[in-house]
């Protein structure tokens, strides 16, 4: 049997244990906002039919809420959808050894720099062998399957580069022995420039430390290169991760105010495991995956760039001999209802369709 709102659950379960300065500011609220999202303390408004009255309340819009999440993850892909050409692209995974984590764990405005240190690599490569620009959009994940502390990154790129020179669109090639070693240069290169600077901080000091990143710096790093026919796939599997929490909701089978559990898929066994945690320590775990504020899990490079992307966007489909779609239209809250369960919540019991009439306050306004 499926639970229902395992997620907001265990936040109010857990309350006393997150809701204290040691966690940051963001986790606090970000949780917070899920515990209110659709009650009466976000206010809403009042909808009504000759026969019948009802009050929808605000959603929190928050990236952890699973409810919010979802129209989030739809009205992302619809939009890139439309924003990205028609064309095969490359899907590109960087990874770090596991003894790295810790250390983007601890020094979390690192964390955020992972992103331009992969699209660098990226778009050197292709400048280098090409001379051209590509469209480059990076996807920042910090989570394993397990909920485990584990950044990497998800890189889409045009599989046609812009060369400027030729005034012409060339094929990239991106193998993943040539990016491997540039991938790694970059980010040890990174995390020594931030020891000398004072930047990192480590428990176990700084000579263990520069001894740690030479041993990284000398082995192999996993990178993954995919080719994807159309842009849909890329954006179905970066949006599921990127707009909405790390465990789907229907992955919970045991929710227990001594244990919680879900179920995960083990790559190496190649079936689905049973994962488990106390309460306590399952939103310790997920607190670690609330971006910070003002910083994005998904940014875009090179042709895709906000400088690039307002002045070139229509440029680039008339180069490719395409047309561009035209911006669409936001998905409200009752089309996405209809889209996912079948029915319209703005009809009544007879039938009649309810209209916007007046906008509630928020109950807390209204008791003080």
């Amino acid at each position: 049997m499926r639970i229902k709102q395992p997620l907001r659950r265990v936040l109010a379960w857990t309350q006393p244990t997150w809701d204290r300065p040691d966690f940051r500011p963001e986790v606090r609220k970000s949780f917070r906002n899920v515990l209110l999202c659709g009650t009466p303390m976000m206010g809403g408004d009042r909808y009504a039919s000759s026969t019948e009255e009802k009050i929808v309340y605000y959603t929190c819009k928050s990236r952890s809420c699973p409810r919010c999440g979802r129209r989030n993850t739809l009205i992302w892909q619809i939009e890139q959808s439309t924003a990205l050409p028609e064309m095969p692209y490359i899907g590109v995974v960087f990874t770090m050894p596991d003894v790295l984590w810790p250390t983007f764990r601890q020094n979390r405005h690192l964390l955020n720099d992972l992103d331009v240190l992969g699209a660098d690599v990226i778009q050197n490569w292709i400048k280098t062998k090409c001379g051209a620009r590509a469209m480059v959009m990076v996807v920042r994940h910090t989570f394993g399957r397990h909920l485990n502390f584990n950044p990497h990154l998800h890189i889409l790129v045009s599989s046609q580069g812009w060369n400027e020179s030729k005034a012409e669109w060339v094929p990239l090639d991106l193998p993943a022995a040539a990016l491997m070693p540039m991938w790694r240069y970059a980010v040890i290169t990174y995390l020594r420039g931030a020891l000398d600077a004072g930047a990192l901080n480590s428990e176990m000091g700084s000579v263990p430390m520069r001894k740690l990143l030479k041993a990284q710096y000398e082995r192999w790093w996993s990178v993954d290169v995919d080719q994807f026919a159309s842009k849909e796939h890329f954006l179905r599997y970066a949006g599921r991760y990127a707009k909405r929490p790390p465990v789907a909701q229907y992955r919970f089978f045991k929710l227990k105010k001594t244990e919680i559990g879900f179920w995960t898929h083990d790559h190496k066994l190649n079936r689905t495991v049973a994962t488990t945690h106390t309460p306590e320590k399952f939103v310790r775990l997920l607190a670690d995956h609330v971006p910070d504020r003002y910083k994005h899990a998904i940014r875009y490079f090179g042709l895709l760039s906000p400088r690039s992307k307002a002045r070139r966007s229509a440029a680039l489909f008339a180069m490719l001999g395409q047309n561009k779609p035209p911006r669409p239209a936001r998905v409200s809250w009752s089309e996405l209802s209809i889209q996912t369960f079948g029915v319209d919540p703005l009809i009544d019991s007879n039938g009649q369709r309810m209209e916007w009439t007046s906008r509630v306050a928020r109950s807390r306004d209204k008791a003080a």
